[in-house]
């Protein structure tokens, strides 16, 4: 999830004329003349496009939202003729992409969900979804080989046509739209704050109220960005927030040091109540809600609790990446599925240092303290610091360019369903546009917390991208095993797997909002 999903994941279609080659490489790589076939080709439709972002070129001439995501008729008349496409990113060049879709807002979540696991049970879970992660790569790249798509609703297309494409375009639709949430949630969060630090003012100025920034900020920046029709220098946005995250994490690691044990709001809490209770007698009982004992700095390795639910959603939302490793396959220089394997091995290895090292030293400085997002915990406990403030400045920059890039495959899958023949219309654009802006602003205002947006996407989107529809893929459109083979067993008990995850998760995070709700009403009929 991410701070930055491709556009490419979402943005290329290829060709559907049948090519003439017979074996499995040549039916992925090769496509021919055919003069019979209804669908004409353009060179734009398969060679420069796949990278991120149109920058000009030879594709400059094309609507920027129809290239690789509309049908071949609507992209023009000439034909052409390759025999390979050749892939000229380097295994270190792939390795810091993939790792660019997989790093996103999720890393701030993390320490969350340790804090409700315990640090033991925490590892055995990020563990477990690294390896099911890598497991569902190795699915995709076996039946792209298959299937001959590098496209992941194209996949869903020759599986179990239009409804397998829906079903992908939706997944990925809503997890782009959840890591829009995420992001949005970021700048309600973190820019009050920043405000409080430059300006010296109270929490409780219009100016620092986290809903009306994130509408301001969405109309003054995020919105005219949105309705551009090239997002041009915008799609380098990705390698500027692996940048932060990284910087990040090494805030995490060296604040973990600095702030002490009972953070500085239990020292204050402390001292108010010995002082309202120096005549009180010794064995009276300790009423307050903050607890001095060892514990409170002490961290667990086990922990269950009604939170614990949002561990393997947040996980999952975490390290979803899946649309972005076919077209990352086919920019691969002297690609093979193994070469491929491998860019996402060392991808997922280093993205699985970087949350275990960041949610352990979040949870050790804060323990039960934490909150759902990580970066706003150190509001809390901290007064002003140039580090911190510098950390949320490259987050917001970060994350308000990203919002745009994230966007345009989702209006682009939505047009595309809507009026795929139609020309391009700004009217249809700016309604689309603004009806998403819109749509994400009402859901970060009205939903409580980022371990929302990050449980209930993780559950849905997430679980289908990961577990579901790469193994469904898998088992239909890999014909030379048997189901009775080890590999076809193999994807059949992922896909199960997938499928208790996603109802598991999803039902006991729904029993826990009819829960918080009755208690919140509980609270205000007491109250009153």
């Amino acid at each position: 999830m991410r701070f930055y999903r491709p556009p490419a994941t979402s943005l290329k279609v290829y060709s559907m004329t049948q090519p003439a080659a017979k074996t499995e490489m040549d039916y992925l790589n090769r496509y021919r003349e055919d003069d019979n076939s209804s669908s004409n080709s353009n060179e734009c439709s398969y060679q420069d496009c796949s990278k991120k972002v149109p920058l000009g070129g030879q594709c400059s001439d094309l609507d920027a939202e129809s290239q690789k995501f509309l049908p071949e008729h609507n992209l023009g008349k000439k034909k052409y003729e390759t025999e390979y496409h050749q892939g000229n990113a380097s295994f270190g060049m792939s390795v810091f992409n993939l790792g660019n879709a997989i790093m996103g807002s999720g890393i701030l979540g993390l320490s969350y969900a340790m804090a409700n696991t315990g640090i033991a049970f925490f590892v055995i879970l990020l563990v477990a979804v690294a390896i099911c992660s890598l497991y569902s790569v190795h699915l995709l790249l076996k039946t792209a080989n298959e299937g001959g798509a590098l496209v992941y609703e194209q996949l869903g297309y020759k599986a179990f046509g239009w409804p397998g494409k829906l079903a992908a375009s939706f997944s990925i639709t809503m997890q782009n739209i959840g890591a829009m949430s995420s992001y949005l949630y970021i700048i309600k969060y973190e820019l009050p704050i920043v405000i409080q630090s430059f300006l010296g003012t109270k929490a409780d100025e219009w100016y620092t109220n986290g809903d009306y920034l994130v509408l301001l900020v969405t109309l003054a920046i995020i919105l005219p960005l949105s309705l551009l029709r090239n997002l041009g220098y915008l799609g380098y946005t990705s390698g500027l927030s692996l940048l932060c995250m990284v910087f990040f994490l090494i805030v995490v690691i060296i604040k973990k040091f600095q702030i002490p044990c009972p953070l500085p709001e239990d020292v204050s809490a402390l001292n108010e109540t010995i002082s309202k209770m120096l005549n009180a007698t010794l064995s009276h009982p300790n009423t307050t809600a903050v607890d001095y004992s060892e514990d409170a700095c002490t961290p667990k390795y086990f922990v269950f609790n009604s939170q614990t639910v949002y561990a393997v959603p947040i996980l999952t939302f975490a390290f979803v990446c899946h649309p972005a490793i076919l077209p990352m396959y086919e920019e691969l220089k002297d690609r093979s599925r193994g070469k491929m394997q491998g860019v996402a091995n060392v991808s997922f290895l280093a993205m699985f240092i970087m949350y275990l090292l960041a949610a352990l030293f979040g949870y050790l400085t804060f323990n039960s303290r934490v909150e759902p997002e990580l970066l706003h915990t150190y509001s809390r406990f901290s007064g002003f610091d140039v580090i911190l403030l510098i950390v949320r400045l490259a987050v917001l920059t970060a994350v308000t360019l990203t919002v745009p890039v994230v966007l345009f495959p989702i209006r682009t899958s939505i047009n595309h369903h809507l009026s795929a023949s139609k020309e391009f219309s700004w009217i249809r654009h700016t309604i689309i546009t603004v009806c998403l802006l819109a749509g994400t602003n009402a859901l970060v205002i009205l939903v409580p917390t980022i371990r929302d947006i990050f449980g209930f996407i993780g559950a849905s989107a997430a679980a289908m991208l990961i577990f579901i529809l790469p193994s469904a893929f898998y088992i239909k459109l890999v014909k030379k095993e048997s189901m009775k083979s080890v590999q076809k067993i193999g994807a059949t008990a992922f896909l199960l797997c997938g499928l208790l995850v996603m109802c598991g998760s999803m039902t006991l995070i729904v029993l826990d909002w009819i829960h918080n709700a009755s208690a919140s009403q509980d609270t205000q009929a007491n109250g009153h």
